[in-house]
């Protein structure tokens, strides 16, 4: 079967460049599908993205659809017809599904069978369907109408392009006949481009001055880019997402360095860096030790005899941006930063649950709990959670929301506050997501638990949970950071304590019943995913949960041992004993003895698990006060041997009252050792 070359390239006003990319993909999987479908076989495939077109490249494509047989068995004889051999309505329905007379149906076997044979149709003719389909496909949230016309499409069309070989495809498309002509650059070649071929088209273009290939541009951009900040001896910050927006933004991009006044130097770079970046997609510079330069990119989309006029234009927009940020930054200056809490008391955090400064002082309150438990200072923890909230109320934080924390810690310099207080106000709100940079001071650590802590109480304890993906105080990314803060940098705080202070801090505001357990359990539902994610078996997450202990630190140091011990040759033998001990153990009547007496023992067997117990718990116990719970876990791995010979030769259940009872206490001894680490019954 012969095969041919295929394009299509919808022209348009400038695309939304946040979406630009995912356009061009969905565009072509839309395509891909509907040729599968059709049966349509090839043997490459491209998508083209810029501006003002979305294209694609099908190479070599069948040019005719092969021929096809399709067989629909109906129903049984039996059911087809009655004892006089008329049609039933089974027969009847059948035939009508088919669309066909029951004549024409195949009625000789033992189920009625509809075949049919479909002459494949030439791809000319099916391509039209299958590009309109691909564009009615596309995830364009609201689609627009322009002129008379009452086609929709994410921005008005101009033109259309779809060749099959040499050939045009005859066809109308969003109110656009197809033809060969593609444009150029506005400005560079405004002119019409004759495209002859598909595979012409990329060079086609590239001659008009459109690099249609969007990874193209993408990374001619960030090589570029590169280059300019080396010569300006820096390197420059290229957040992924802002390269793509810039990529969609030009058809030919030319990187050009321009430059600000240095005194805008003294205004927080963090400020300077997200107004340049968000409002006018440039590419900031910086020094060798992190420093902003007065210098940045900006992306030209026309290769300008005078460059320099590009470069001040851009200067000058950027400037009244720039003096913005240095204003704001001065007038929040004008007063200390604790001033600041007054405008916060008439700002409502939650209405049940008070304003954004009764919840500063809620969280200072307990920071300051917290922090001698992380080993850092409570007075100044204190005192950062009582600043936490000012600069919510700055003019800056009003302007750069983006800001909130980092203000702050400028502020609080300028005001002469310790070094670790000014950082807790920027570090109280890490980690800002997965994966992202904790807290480096022991203040701002006991900061971000504490306000953490008081919101997830504060939400949980008047009634707004969590639902689905409805999670509008991000409980969870709250109960992950948590998590993550104590374990990640290995901090040991009993959370059952520092919960139980939170809600005792809101007073009448919240339901206390069950409270404390409820966000507990919360809080500690949340590191099942984060062990599945780590592939950590659940069974080992629910071994150590069975025991709640209150430290996330503990509870990973247990669970990194249980499944260190699942890798040794008794585990599963052990976890087996474990699950029937407890099993014996649930059925005992009355209290279990504390004591084995030994004067009960009527088997050496005894007598060795009794012995080997006594040593193990010597020998664990003060590993277990060290949290040595993989040492632990080890040494009790010892013990299946006794265990073994014990299950082998000693009925536990003896007719003898005392005798049973013994064993009970002998088998709660063992179980007893495992438990100090985790329900390991659990395992098996």
């Amino acid at each position: 079967m012969s095969a041919q070359d295929f394009l299509v390239e919808l022209g348009t006003e400038e695309l939304p460049p946040k979406a630009l990319a995912s356009l061009g993909d969905a565009f072509l999987a839309g395509i891909e599908k509907g040729l599968q479908a059709a049966g349509l076989n090839y043997t490459g495939k491209r998508v083209f993205a810029a501006p003002r077109r979305l294209a694609v490249l099908i190479s070599q494509l069948d040019v005719q659809q092969p021929d096809r047989s399709i067989n629909i068995d109906g129903p049984p004889r039996q059911a087809a017809f009655d004892a006089d051999g008329n049609p039933t309505q089974a027969a009847l329905g059948f035939a009508k599904k088919c669309g066909v007379e029951l004549a024409d149906i195949d009625q000789s076997g033992p189920k009625l069978r509809f075949s049919q044979h479909i002459p494949g149709k030439p791809s000319a003719s099916l391509l039209p369907t299958i590009v309109e389909d691909s564009l009615n496909d596309l995830p364009i949230p609201k689609r627009m109408r322009w002129g008379a016309s009452r086609e929709e499409f994410v921005r008005p069309t101009q033109w259309l392009v779809m060749l099959l070989g040499d050939q045009v495809v005859d066809c109308t498309l969003l109110g656009q006949k197809a033809g060969r002509e593609s444009r150029g650059h506005r400005f560079h070649h405004p002119e019409n481009v004759t495209i002859g071929m598909p595979a012409d088209y990329q060079e086609a273009l590239r001659k008009a001055y459109v690099l249609a290939d969007f990874a193209e541009r993408r990374e001619l951009i960030a090589k570029r880019t590169a280059e300019l900040a080396m010569q300006q001896e820096g390197s420059a910050i290229v957040p992924p997402g802002l390269l793509d927006e810039v990529t969609a933004l030009v058809e030919w991009p030319v990187p050009l360095v321009c430059s600000f006044e240095e005194r805008f130097l003294d205004v927080p770079q963090e400020a300077l860096i997200t107004t340049m970046q968000d409002n006018q997609k440039y590419f900031c510079l910086l020094d060798s030790e992190g420093k902003l330069l007065p210098r940045f990119i900006t992306v030209a989309n026309v290769e300008s005899r005078d460059p320099r006029q590009i470069v001040l234009g851009n200067e000058k927009v950027v400037r009244p941006r720039l003096t913005d940020a240095e204003f704001f930054f001065n007038q929040d200056k004008k007063q200390p930063l604790e001033s600041f809490n007054e405008r916060l008391k008439n700002v409502v955090f939650q209405a049940q649950l008070g304003s954004v400064f009764d919840k500063a002082e809620r969280v200072s309150r307990l920071a300051a709990f917290i922090a001698p438990h992380l080993g850092g200072d409570a007075q100044r923890a204190g005192r950062a959670g009582l600043l936490s909230k000012c600069d919510l109320a700055t003019e800056m934080v009003g302007e750069f929301p983006e800001m909130q924390g980092i203000a702050g810690y400028y502020y609080a310099t300028h005001d002469g506050e310790p070094e670790d207080v000014a950082q807790a106000l920027n570090e109280q709100y890490m980690p800002r997501g997965a994966g992202a940079e904790l807290p480096r001071t022991l203040t701002g650590a006991a900061v971000a638990i504490a306000d953490k802590l008081d919101t997830l109480v504060g939400i949980f304890g008047i009634g707004m949970l969590p639902t689905g993906s409805k999670d509008p105080y991000a409980l969870r990314r709250a109960a992950l950071g948590i998590l993550r803060i104590l374990i990640d940098k290995q901090l040991d705080l009993d959370l059952t304590d520092a919960v139980s202070f939170a809600v005792v801090q809101y007073g009448g505001k919240v339901k206390e019943a069950g409270l404390a357990d409820q966000v507990l359990e919360f809080i500690f539902d949340r590191l099942r995913a984060r062990y599945e994610d780590e592939g950590v078996d659940v069974a080992t997450y629910l071994s150590v949960r069975a025991l709640k202990p209150g430290s996330a630190l503990d509870f990973d140091q247990r669970v990194q041992a249980v499944q260190a011990f699942r890798q040794l040759p008794e585990a599963d033998a052990l976890a087996a004993v474990n699950k029937r001990v407890s099993n014996l153990l649930s059925k005992a009547e009355g209290a279990i003895a504390a004591q084995v007496e030994p004067k009960y023992f009527d088997n050496a067997n005894e007598f060795s698990l009794y012995s080997a117990i006594q040593q193990a718990d010597h020998a664990v116990q003060p590993m277990a006060a060290a949290r040595q719970y993989k040492e632990s876990l080890a040494r009790l791995a010892a013990l299946r041997e006794p265990v073994d010979a014990f299950f082998e030769a000693v009925m536990v259940n003896a007719e003898d009252a005392s005798v049973r009872a013994n064993r009970y206490a002998l088998l709660s001894r063992l179980r007893g050792l495992f438990l100090g680490v985790a329900d390991i019954s659990l395992l098996g």
